[in-house]
């Protein structure tokens, strides 16, 4: 069954990244965009490989096969560096509003991406409708001026459309790429490779550190996005992809623009419209639709992530993973089965 581990990374993932429109809507008054990235990036590189080091012992943190090398440079190229500087970027051209629908599509793009390159993930019709109505549902939240669209120019929409492609590209690869290294372990090489190509574009670009304004704002929302929204939330999104496969990870996106509404509303002064309150009564019910095949399991009644993330609609024939990184060789299939659905062959049955 899903544990409460995974229940926290999926609201730790969908709270934090939330977060980051908010400091990013902050932060981009100071900072030229892709330096801005590529200072988050650096913070929160040093900080991730404090830690590895600390926890880890220095097997644990060598690449020694062609997945690990392959999950790092997806973590590093697309699903941090290239998603978060497009989405940076988009974000000067774009109304918040419109950010976060475009952002929202990521757990649309996934199971289009993982039909074609993953062989064990697939959408059901069920996950399907659910999906769309919390697309609606988040369309409601942002509740945009329809003219909003248009405004930004299709430049800008269209840069954070294929950051939204990126992101979800890059989870699907990360599953794809099956490495032994800890989801931790692995992020802590890909956020250097994030930096790296950030700081490239950002010099491309022809941005300077003398376009800084160093404030105490500027200081806290960079403290934001490299720390909480990176570090931390790098940790718990990239262990969901692990444990519960990119398609059901990816759902946290869906979250991501109810918090970012509420952050404006809290710390920016941004009104919520009747509007947007039905929008997050949409949202819950496509959650409802998606997690309503498993709401009668056992453990599951607890909380509505845990119905979400152990849905029969989302499940992949290559489970959950036990432990934070690659899946243990010791495993058999049913036992994996047995945390979705404590009915299958070869479950112990209930007492």
């Amino acid at each position: 069954m899903i544990g409460r581990r995974t229940v926290a990374a999926f609201l730790a993932t969908s709270l934090l990244f939330g977060g980051t429109f908010v400091a990013a809507k902050g932060g981009l008054e100071f900072f030229p965009p892709l330096l801005f990235v590529a200072l988050r990036f650096d913070i929160a590189a040093v900080a991730l490989i404090a830690y590895v080091l600390l926890t880890h012992s220095r097997a644990d943190l060598i690449p020694r096969t062609r997945g690990d090398l392959g999950g790092i440079v997806a973590t590093g190229l697309f699903a941090i560096g290239l998603t978060n500087a497009l989405l940076f970027v988009g974000q000067q051209y774009v109304t918040s509003g419109v950010a976060a629908i475009i952002a929202s599509l990521n757990p649309i793009l996934t199971p289009v991406l993982a039909a074609v390159l993953l062989a064990d993930e697939r959408l059901s019709a069920r996950g399907a409708v659910g999906m769309a109505v919390g697309l609606v549902g988040v369309a409601l939240v942002a509740n945009p001026d329809p003219s909003a669209f248009g405004a930004g120019g299709l430049l800008g929409e269209g840069i954070m459309l294929v950051s939204a492609v990126c992101g979800a590209l890059g989870s699907v690869l990360i599953r794809r790429a099956d490495a032994d290294l800890s989801s931790t372990v692995r992020t802590a090489w890909g956020l250097p490779l994030a930096a790296v190509v950030t700081h490239g574009l950002s010099l491309a670009a022809g941005e300077s550190p003398a376009a800084i304004t160093w404030t105490p704002g500027a200081l806290l929302a960079l403290a934001y996005v490299a720390l909480l929204a990176g570090a931390v939330a790098y940790i718990a999104y990239f262990g969901l992809i692990d444990e519960v496969g990119a398609i059901r990870a990816n759902l946290a996106f869906y979250v991501v623009p109810l918090v970012a509404t509420l952050g404006g509303w809290a710390l920016l002064g941004e009104t919520i419209s009747g509007l947007a309150v039905a929008g997050f009564l949409v949202v819950f019910a496509g959650f409802a639709i998606i997690g309503s095949e498993s709401f009668a399991r056992p453990g599951l009644r607890e909380t509505l992530p845990g119905r979400l993330l152990a849905s029969e609609s989302l499940r992949s024939l290559d489970d959950a993973y036990a432990t934070d990184g690659g899946s243990d060789p010791a495993d058999d299939r049913p036992a994996s089965d047995c945390r979705i659905d404590g009915d299958g062959p070869g479950c112990p049955a209930d007492d």
